[in-house]
Parts: C-alpha cells; structure tokens; sequence
C-alpha cells in the first residue's frame, strides 16, 4: 500500500502548482468495509494530492465526498480502482458550476437593499452587505434588535451578533451561530433569514412571541469573517480561520475543532494543511474564544445551535466520546421531533443522533464544549444538501432550506422555553 502512495506522489509532483478550481471534479466514494476506509484515510494524508475531504471517511455506511484537483485526478483514479473502491462524479468540473453561481450573485447586486424588506434573501452576499442587513435590521427594530461586538477576528473584522430581546436583564438565551465554516454559504444565508423571521413573527406568531417574552435570542451569523472574505475574493473553497501557523506555510485553524471538549483527540488534525487542523492549543482562534468569553459570562444560555453544511443531519453530543450525553433520551427525543416539524414542509430527510454515532469521531467540537458547560440543550446542524451540490448549493435552495430549518429550530427553542428549569 504504501508503495502505491509512493507512486501517486510521483504522478502529481510534475504538474504540483497553483490552485486552480477548473477540471477539479468532486468524487463521491463508497467504501465497502473498514479496510476500504482505512485505504481512504491513507488517502487524505498524502499533502501534495492537495483532496479536499467534504465528507470524511468515517465508517462504510456513509459515501465519502472528495474534491480531486485536475492534476490528481489520474493518481487518485488509479489509487481507487487498484483497490476496488467504487466511486462515481458527483461534480464534473467545480470551476464551472462556481461560474453560475457568481453569474447568479452579480445578477442580484444590480439593485442595492435600502431596507430589510428589500434584501435579496434568494441569493448569496458578501460580508459588507451581510453586516449592512444588520445595521438596517437593527434601525428599522430598535426595541427589539440590537447588535453587540463580542471580538474580533484574527485579520480584525468585527465579531457581530444579534440580540433580540424584549427586555430585562440576564434572562434565559438560546444561541444560534451560522458560518464558522466559511465556504457553507448556505448557513451564512439562512441565518439573514432567520434574523428577518424573528422580527416579522413576534407578536404575530404566538409561540415565537411566547419565546422572546421569556428569552433573549442570540444570532451570530458570521462566525468566521475573514475565511468568508476569503471564499469570496481567493478560494471559493476555503473552511479554516486565517491565522498563519508558525513554521508551516498552510495558514487556518478548523473552529470547530478548536474547542475545549476532548481536544487534540481522535477526529482533528495535528497537520497545520489539514482541513480538520485543530491549532496549538484550545480555543487559540479569537473566532471561538470571543464565543466562550461571551457565554462563559452570560452564564443563562439554555439552548446553543450550531449551523454547517451540507450532509441534512440533526447531531448532539458527543462527538469525542462514545460515552452517552446524560440527557442523551431527551435529546434524541427532541431531535427527532425538530426533524419531523422540517420534513412537514417539503419532505426533507434529515438524518439525527449523536455526532459520533451519527457521522464520525471528532474532537473539540463546538456543541460538546457548550454541553459540557450546562447548556443541555445543544444541537449542530447540516443543512441541505446531501451531496449533489454539496458546499455550492443553488441559491434558489437557500429560502426553502431556511423555511424548513426554521420549524426544526422552533422545536428545539419551544421545548427549550417550556423545560428550562
């Protein structure tokens, strides 16, 4: 075996250059057993191949996803049907389907948004526009929104998050966060129609109007600025924060393998190139330790939802143990009832249970720092799809993916709301 990873890095050494999204195709794998796995894994360490792992290899019942660069796509050929592992093009060449969707995106900024009534919540948008929606949301709602700065990044971008409230001081919160990995733009997305379906259904909707005259609602919908700037003018791609690591030329830190729960455990990488880096150490990146001063000192969060993508599952803790979560009963009772309220609207199948029996082992996981700080009720989303388009989900999926994610979300904030003490 390893002569043959021998042979790939051969193959790929004469054309290794600059990142190119053009010919890249996205492979989905099927392994057939744990030795087929382990082959895959194998795969994932070989740097110069430059993969990108969208779904990891974790255990055979799950298809692997995998973005091949053009010039490794022979290698990575050859690695798979040497030893019979199926796989199949999921996307032909990346490049191309980028191009629609930066056709789409510039056809939507023909008309700027004077209000929030007026924001395209059908299309994607960049930081300044994001931050923007909520500078209008917070005017056009003063008693109700607010915007607090909580950090900032690494590149000094401002760490925003919405506050909605009616009142009071200390009152029981529910946290939500979208787009700590930057290239889900399907989160970032959802996340400003959240912020708009709160304003617009308090006082008219009961049970949300139920929820905010008891609790505050926290929303950060971008968690990771910089690597969100970074998707839109470099690398479509890119998933990690953008702090330099000394001594490696690969800069990043996955964030949400960068917390306190389990960390440098099985499931994150020691490898500074890796998409699943963990960092130097816990809560290194000023994008999770912003979140931990904040909650650390609210002391009153009840409920803390975490926003990925793509895969539609609905996890809970743990991911770095297999140790049950305590309130493991009701919280696979629960999960199952948010998904029920989703697929209600257009029959989205959501996978759910915990994260390390649901998809795989995976260490300093945001959801299992909160659990292990008393937020019983803590949830990690991933949204739609389920492969076809992965990270670059048509735009015209983000108002139906945030519709249905919504009535799951209101599950989760009613049982929070009614079973909090």
């Amino acid at each position: 075996m390893r002569g043959l990873l021998l042979l790939l890095t051969a193959l790929v050494a004469t054309v290794f250059g600059q990142e190119t999204f053009e010919g890249h195709q996205v492979l989905r794998v099927t392994a057939k057993d744990e030795v087929q796995i382990n082959l895959l894994q194998d795969l994932a360490e070989m740097d110069l191949l430059q993969l990108d792992f969208w779904k990891e290899p974790a255990h055979p019942s799950l298809p692997v996803d995998i973005r091949v660069p053009f010039h490794s796509l022979q290698a990575v050929k050859v690695y798979l049907e040497a030893y019979e592992i199926q796989y199949s093009i999921m996307i032909k060449d990346l490049q191309a389907v980028l191009d629609e969707e930066q056709r789409e995106m510039q056809s939507a900024r023909s008309v700027e948004a004077r209000n929030t009534d007026g924001y395209d919540y059908a299309n994607y948008h960049s930081l300044s526009e994001i931050y923007s929606f909520m500078d209008m949301l917070v005017y056009e709602n003063p008693n109700l929104v607010s915007k607090i700065q909580i950090g900032s990044s690494y590149e000094k971008r401002p760490l925003y998050v919405l506050k909605f409230s009616t009142g009071g001081s200390n009152r029981p919160a529910i946290w939500i966060d979208t787009g700590i990995h930057s290239r889900e733009w399907v989160t970032q997305a959802s996340g400003t129609w959240f912020a708009k379906k709160i304003v617009t259904a308090y006082g008219t909707d009961p049970a949300l109007t139920a929820i905010l005259n008891k609790m505050d609602i926290f929303l950060e919908i971008v968690t990771n600025p910089d690597g969100y700037v970074y998707t839109h003018t470099r690398n479509r791609m890119w998933r990690k924060t953008r702090k330099p690591n000394p001594g490696s030329s690969c800069v990043g830190v996955d964030p949400n393998r960068n917390w306190d729960a389990g960390f440098g455990g099985a499931g994150a990488s020691n490898n500074p190139c890796s998409e699943t880096y963990r960092g130097p150490r816990a809560h290194s990146e000023s994008e999770v330790s912003s979140i931990v001063d904040f909650v650390s000192s609210h002391r009153n969060f009840k409920a803390f939802v975490s926003i990925h993508s793509y895969s539609q599952m609905l996890l809970y803790p743990y991911g770095y143990t297999r140790t049950p979560a305590r309130d493991q009963a009701e919280l696979h009772n629960l999960a199952q009832k948010a998904i029920t309220e989703l697929a209600s609207l257009y029959g989205t199948r959501y996978r759910f249970g915990s994260i390390i029996n649901t998809i795989y082992q995976a260490s300093g996981g945001t959801i299992d720092w909160t659990y292990n700080q008393g937020i019983k009720y803590s949830y990690t989303f991933e949204l739609r799809d389920t492969g076809r388009y992965g990270f670059i989900l048509p735009a015209n999926q983000i108002i139906p993916t945030a519709q249905e994610t919504w009535l799951a979300l209101m599950a989760i904030m009613e049982h929070t709301k009614d079973n909090m003490y």
